[in-house]
């Protein structure tokens, strides 16, 4: 994407101001928070619709996956962004992995500047202690209400109530959520390269290889609710079409190399050993040759770019 020249009469990093605007119904208007962005200078404005209880975000999450090092993620407000300081912490660790920057309006946070980081380390230390207390509280409750004789808990699940049921289970699809969306640069990259020429259970194999924890079936129901936000396209879920051996092993050494291009042949052929998969020829030892023969005819059939 193209960058805005650079100003040497700024302190700030060259790159884009990308302004996000968030309110909470369809009916409220973001026009407000666009004007205070554009005047700081976003050309580019992300607007969305979502609870400030929820970590489900779609257009957020698609902006921290597709921004680039050097841009900055511009809010009016804290609140705009994140639900918690854990929440914001999560979201500014993302950016910073990508080499992008973050800078709220109203706020003493922008990462661009040492007093901005000074305020975030702040906030980090305020957040650590706030779990703290909160664990301490949490076992002070529990001690006392069985010194009295009653069960910790929330009473309305002990007793199978429908109302308290159903905010257990919307906290626990927002918790999901969450979780999903944190770790998702780590393994929908992966699943986008491979699906669905690929099987679930391939895919999960390939990425514990690279040390995540997934079965096929976590796999195929964490994707499915990707989707469902907006977050990935649908022909992800699509059924994986019967493949001939040789093919099906194409495709899966594709998915490793595209997944790392760093790793050597022999590397390749050793993740291949680990998942014992049989070489073409139905043996167990992979040779770099064999690994570089199913590359070339991946990269003859458009699975991956020619260099």
């Amino acid at each position: 994407m193209a960058k805005t020249p650079h100003n040497h009469s700024s302190r700030r990093p060259q790159g884009r101001q990308i302004g996000y605007a968030r309110v909470s119904t369809d009916e409220q208007a973001t026009e407000a928070q666009e004007m205070e962005l554009r005047s700081a200078g976003c050309e580019t404005i992300v607007r969305e619709h979502g609870s400030g209880a929820s970590r489900a975000r779609p257009a957020l999450a698609k902006i921290v996956r597709e921004i680039d090092a050097g841009d900055t993620l511009v809010v009016v407000r804290l609140d705009r962004l994140a639900r918690s300081v854990s929440h914001l912490l999560d979201v500014i660790e993302d950016l910073t992995a990508k080499g992008a920057h973050f800078r709220s309006l109203s706020d003493p946070i922008d990462t661009t500047t040492p007093q901005g980081m000074f305020s975030l380390q702040i906030l980090g230390a305020v957040a650590q202690l706030e779990r703290a207390l909160n664990s301490e509280r949490t076992k002070a409750g529990i001690k006392a209400a069985r010194a009295k004789g009653r069960m910790p808990g929330n009473p309305g699940i002990r007793e199978r109530r429908p109302d308290a049921l159903a905010k257990m289970t919307a906290a626990q699809k927002a918790a999901y959520g969450a979780r999903l969306q944190s770790s998702a640069n780590q393994w929908l990259p992966i699943v986008r390269r491979m699906r669905p020429d690929h099987t679930w259970d391939d895919i999960s194999r390939v990425l514990r290889q690279r040390g995540l924890d997934w079965t096929p079936e976590r796999l195929r129901r964490a994707v499915k609710w990707i989707v469902s936000e907006g977050m990935a396209d649908k022909s992800l879920l699509r059924k994986s079409p019967p493949r001939p051996a040789e093919d099906r092993l194409m495709t899966l050494v594709a998915g490793i190399h595209s997944s790392n291009p760093e790793l050597t042949l022999r590397d390749i052929a050793n993740q291949l050993e680990r998942l014992h998969e049989r070489t073409p020829r139905g043996g167990t030892k992979w040779a770099p040759s064999s690994v570089k023969n199913l590359i070339d005819r991946a990269k003859r059939s458009g699975l991956l770019e020619v260099a």
